[in-house]
């Protein structure tokens, strides 16, 4: 069975946990999409990890992680990535790469960087990651697909095309050095070299382990209010981050994948720009919040950056899930929220003198207030506790209203950020 798990929010919801966790009984692990712009945080025995290129189930033996031909294949920083949990004591992973994966390159990168630089207060928050121009290139077709490496013919053709491109609004527009022809081939070449123990048909493997009955996770990076088309664009990320992508970015059948895992915070986090209704404006209130989050705070797995707080959002949520399709809903931090008196649970809000339910696309979000009910705290730790129905009456009320709200079931909840932290509902 195929099955996807995916965020409803800004990203930074816990996915790599989830995933880590459902990997202990499953065969795959698949990236579909993204790159090395976000992270996915990892606790388990072997210690913390953030990982961004690799599937987060290379913790197991018995598993193969696969990076689909839809994601940014930064080649550098999969070896540097791969052999750095390997130097940490974890057994060498099997990891295919699609043969079809696009390749993320350095001029990407400065690219990114440029053009933040350009925009300056008017830039989007990148991580400088290089995705965007990355994403620009493939659709514009020039990009470089990791199969063509081994052409040098394709190679020369695209050389010339790309530094004729890029030079231009190097030179004119950001008035930085031109890309070296020579050093370009260079750099594909020790890319090739680099890549080609991994490479493979990626899209017939997976197809024919479905044919099998093997047990495949989808994997998604950031989350709905990051999607390029339903997003809150412009400050959105340069591809889509939605269950149905999983199909494209894996190279399956759409029809193949039966469950939809989305996951939701019990509160709202966010990095970058955009809008943000549930945003707190009290700095000492989001402070607290912020430093009591995650493991040991909320600060972007990629850049370290704080991440801005909010309490959960039922519009967003609600939105994100039904724009992801989800079947059930994976519940996380819910113990970070044991110190509050009353919990802010936004469920609507004012636009132009109106209550809306729906969320709204990015000219009306600029105008949205967020419409609150407050429920009452649970005021203790609820780390440790396996059973739901040992849960603190508020704790559980919390949870439920929740579920009331988004309209989806939650089935399961994160009580901590180790693995084992979690508990299920029937």
């Amino acid at each position: 069975m195929v099955r996807a798990i995916v965020g409803a929010n800004w990203g930074d919801e816990g996915k790599g946990k989830i995933t880590d966790m459902l990997a202990q009984k499953a065969d795959i692990i698949v990236r579909f999409q993204g790159g090395s712009n976000a992270g996915h945080t990892i606790i388990n025995n072997y210690g913390k990890f953030a990982l961004h290129l690799l599937p987060s189930g290379i913790f197991y033996d018995h598993t193969t992680s696969v990076i689909g031909n839809g994601v940014a294949l930064n080649i550098p920083y999969f070896i540097e990535e791969l052999e750095g949990v390997i130097s940490r004591g974890i057994p060498k992973p099997k990891i295919l790469v699609s043969d079809r994966a696009q390749l993320l390159m350095p001029y990407h990168i400065l690219q990114d960087t440029y053009e933040e630089e350009r925009l300056a207060g008017k830039a989007y928050g990148s991580t400088k990651s290089g995705i965007a121009p990355f994403y620009s290139d493939k659709y514009a077709k020039i990009g470089i697909q990791a199969a063509e490496l081994f052409d040098d013919r394709i190679l020369d053709e695209r050389i010339e095309k790309i530094c004729l491109l890029k030079n231009v609004l190097f030179k004119y527009l950001y008035n930085k050095p031109e890309i070296d022809k020579a050093e370009l081939k260079d750099t594909m070449h020790s890319y090739r070299d680099m890549i080609a123990p991994y490479l493979c048909d990626t899209a017939a493997f997976l197809n024919n382990a479905i044919n099998e009955g093997k047990d495949i996770l989808l994997e998604g990076q950031l989350g709905s209010l990051k999607d390029t088309d339903h997003g809150i664009y412009p400050m959105v990320t340069s591809s889509s981050t939605l269950a149905a992508y999983g199909a494209v970015g894996a190279g399956i059948p759409p029809y193949e994948i039966k469950e939809i895992i989305t996951v939701v915070k019990a509160y709202s986090s966010a990095v970058g720009g955009g809008e943000f209704v549930t945003e707190i404006p009290d700095k000492a209130q989001a402070d607290e919040l912020r430093i009591r989050g995650g493991d040991k705070g909320e600060y972007g797995a990629t850049t370290g950056r704080p991440r801005r707080m909010g309490w959960f959002d039922a519009v967003a949520s609600r939105y994100g899930c039904r724009i992801q399709g989800a079947t059930c809903v994976a519940l996380t931090v819910v113990d970070v929220l044991g110190y509050l008196d009353k919990l802010p649970v936004c469920t609507g809000y004012e636009i132009d003198n109106k209550i809306v339910y729906d969320f709204p696309p990015s000219p009306l979000l600029k105008k949205a207030k967020p419409v609150y009910e407050y429920l009452p705290g649970w005021k203790c730790d609820i780390r440790g506790i396996k059973d739901y129905k040992e849960l603190p009456e508020n704790c559980r009320r919390y949870i439920e209203f929740i579920e009331k709200q988004i309209k989806i079931p939650i089935t399961m909840v994160s009580n901590g950020p180790g693995r084992d932290e979690i508990i299920y509902r029937k």
